[in-house]
C-alpha cells in the first residue's frame, strides 16, 4: 500500500469515527431534550386519588396504546385514576379525571345567592358530579328537581331564572 493510500484509508476511517461519534452526540442531546413524563412510582387503582409523591418524572416511560399521554404532573395531582396505573407507563389523559365531589343519592348543601340574597338548604343528589359539572338535586324540603353547579367544596349552586 503506497503512503497516498495509506492516507486516504487513515482519512476515511477518521471521517467514519467522527460522523459516528457526533451522531452519538446528537443521539445523546435529544435524549436529554426529550420530555420528563410523570409515571407512577407504585401501582395507582381506580378511584384512588394521585398524590405527587406517587409519582416520578420519567424520559423513558413506556407508552402503549393511542395517546395522549399526561405531561405535566400539574395537570393529575388532586384527580382521580379511572384505570390501573402502572409504575414506569405513560399515564393516557383517559386515565384520570376529576374527583367526584357529589355523590349520586348523598346529601348534598343547595345555596342561592343573588344580590344580597342568600339561601341555604339541602337536597338529595341525583347524580355523581365533579368541580363545574351541573348535577340535579332533589330539595329535601320542597321535593322539587333543581339544577346547580358542583363548586370546590362540595356544595351546588344553584342560580334563579
Amino acid at each position: 500500500m503506497s503512503l497516498t493510500q495509506s492516507r486516504s484509508v487513515f482519512a476515511t476511517a477518521i471521517a467514519a469515527f467522527t460522523a459516528a461519534w457526533a451522531a452519538a452526540a446528537m443521539a445523546q442531546q435529544d435524549l436529554a431534550q426529550q420530555d420528563l413524563l410523570p409515571t407512577p412510582k407504585v401501582v395507582i387503582y381506580p378511584g384512588d386519588v394521585i398524590r405527587d409523591d406517587m409519582l416520578a418524572d420519567n424520559a423513558l416511560a413506556v407508552r402503549e396504546g393511542p395517546g395522549p399521554y399526561v405531561e405535566s404532573r400539574a395537570l393529575i395531582v388532586g384527580k382521580m385514576a379511572r384505570l390501573t396505573l402502572l409504575p414506569g407507563r405513560a399515564i393516557p389523559f383517559a386515565g384520570v379525571s376529576n374527583r367526584k365531589l357529589v355523590s349520586n343519592g348523598a346529601e348534598v348543601k343547595l345555596i342561592y345567592s343573588e344580590g344580597g340574597l342568600l339561601i341555604m338548604t339541602s337536597g338529595a343528589a341525583l347524580q355523581d358530579g365533579s368541580i363545574g359539572d351541573i348535577v340535579k338535586v332533589r330539595n329535601s324540603d320542597s321535593g322539587v328537581t333543581v339544577s346547580g353547579a358542583v363548586q370546590p367544596d362540595g356544595t351546588v349552586s344553584v342560580s334563579g331564572g
